[in-house]
């Protein structure tokens, strides 16, 4: 029986590229800010940082309302052998991530981490793109919810915002890591996670605001993108996750998005990629609306779901997925056809019963040539 109030730790990773101000405001935001504080920070310094941000994260650490562990690292090695870093340092399996830019909501920490409890490995959600402020909201990006849907999508594209995601450490290593796949750790993780069996879930919702800011979109394109991303697919078509003309489609689809102009990547990303998620929970909710319900019929909210499936045993249930289950997407298994359709009605106009058709009336008999001709 899980803990109800286990305690979770967040990780946050901070680089010479960082303005002090947007970390002042991401620290601020997921600790002193959220309605459940995390028990650590662990904090990551991640190569040399100017002066003005080495003094921002001492500060930091000292006013800090929760422990926090600082762990400066002396060259700067990535994201993701960062994140290890961090991953190791953490005293608590259920580790929440946060970028060292953005804005989480004050109630983020108070939807997801019940889920984590409850039985689940992985939980994302959305988020709100912003630019000066946020208030200055540019976008929203809203992943599939439903655990199938998730495995499904990941053939194709990253299921999660990894600026959301809040998971268990122990299903994280027992994948592998982040490892050394710069630009992609995290779709990679989230991919060998899924294959190694582990509970997902996105609450859509958006939780977090993510900053964008000017050259986002461009910083999704280029050669050294395209790089990554032709490693990435190699990585999971060797592994089996994808089928070769699964490799194929994915290296010119998501292959060419990194090298079209900017002009062609934004509407393309907004319009498209962004509210897939959305379309399809929507879509699921209309064909699974029953499932999704309470005994006497009436709908359930993310507040009334998540702790209905937390008062005692049972399948952890969360808004537009019903029961979590770990989806069987081992290597090289076809995702699974979900729930079977419901028959449409049938219109007694158009569908009247066929009338058998008159039989044609039987021919006279021949009549022999040697015998005389009948009467008639």
């Amino acid at each position: 029986m899980l803990p109800p109030d286990e305690p979770f730790a967040l990780l946050m990773t901070v680089y010479g590229g960082d303005r002090e101000e947007y970390v002042r405001a991401a620290f601020r935001s997921a600790v002193a800010d959220q309605s459940l504080r995390p028990a650590q920070v662990v904090l990551v310094q991640d190569g040399p940082v100017a002066p003005e941000l080495a003094r921002c994260l001492r500060e930091l650490v000292a006013a800090s309302p929760v422990e926090v562990t600082f762990l400066p690292l002396e060259h700067n090695r990535g994201l993701g052998p960062a994140l290890d870093a961090g991953l190791q340092a953490s005293r608590y399996d259920i580790v929440a991530r946060m970028d060292a830019d953005d804005v989480a909501m004050p109630h983020r920490f108070q939807l997801q981490v019940p889920l984590v409890r409850s039985g689940a490995d992985l939980v994302g959600a959305g988020l709100l793109e912003f630019g000066a402020d946020t208030d200055d909201i540019k976008g929203r990006r809203i992943p599939p919810s439903d655990p199938y849907d998730i495995a499904r999508y990941s053939r194709l594209h990253d299921p999660f915002n990894h600026p959301t995601v809040v998971y268990r450490r122990s299903a994280v290593l027992a994948a592998g890591g982040y490892g050394d796949l710069p630009l992609m750790e995290d779709y990679w993780l989230f991919v060998r996670m899924i294959a190694n069996g582990a509970r997902v879930v996105n609450v859509a919702e958006p939780l977090v605001y993510y900053r964008v800011g000017d050259g986002a979109y461009e910083r999704r394109g280029g050669r050294a993108l395209l790089r990554s991303e032709l490693r990435l697919q190699r990585e999971m078509r060797r592994e089996g996750f994808i089928s070769r003309a699964q490799y194929w489609r994915n290296v010119m689809v998501r292959g060419g998005y990194r090298l079209v102009p900017t002009a062609i990547r934004r509407p393309f990303y907004r319009g498209i990629v962004a509210p897939y998620g959305a379309r399809r929970n929507r879509s699921r909710n209309r064909a699974d609306a029953a499932a999704n319900t309470f005994a006497d019929g009436s709908a359930g909210s993310l507040a009334q779901i998540a702790p209905a499936a937390m008062a005692g045993p049972g399948p952890l249930t969360v808004p537009n997925a019903g029961p979590l289950a770990a989806p069987t997407l081992g290597p090289g298994t076809p995702p699974p056809a979900g729930p079977p359709r419901r028959p449409r009605a049938r219109h007694p106009e158009r569908h009247r019963p066929v009338r058998p058709k008159a039989r044609p009336p039987e021919p006279p008999p021949r009549q022999d040539p040697t015998q005389p001709p009948l009467d008639r």
